[in-house]
């Protein structure tokens, strides 16, 4: 008799490498390891160097620092 609740006969088991399902869970976090890691080296050898001192202010500077500070300060009371 055959009863229709029952399971059907399944092949030999795989090896856990011979299953795709594997594969797709993997990769997943597999590409994001390796885009840190690129992202890490890009980083490390594409950082700008370290400034030590304070830049010398331009004359040419002048008229847009004067008209920021301007914009900052507040209104004069009458």
């Amino acid at each position: 008799m055959s009863n229709p609740r029952s399971r059907p006969e399944t092949g030999p088991a795989l090896p856990w490498w011979r299953v795709r399902m594997v594969w797709l869970v993997l990769s997943g976090p597999a590409i994001v390891v390796v885009a840190a890691i690129v992202t890490a080296v890009l980083a490390v050898h594409g950082a700008d160097p370290v400034i030590a001192a304070e830049p010398e202010k331009s004359f040419a500077d002048q008229p847009a620092v004067q008209g920021r500070n301007h914009a900052a300060s507040p209104a004069p009371q009458r």
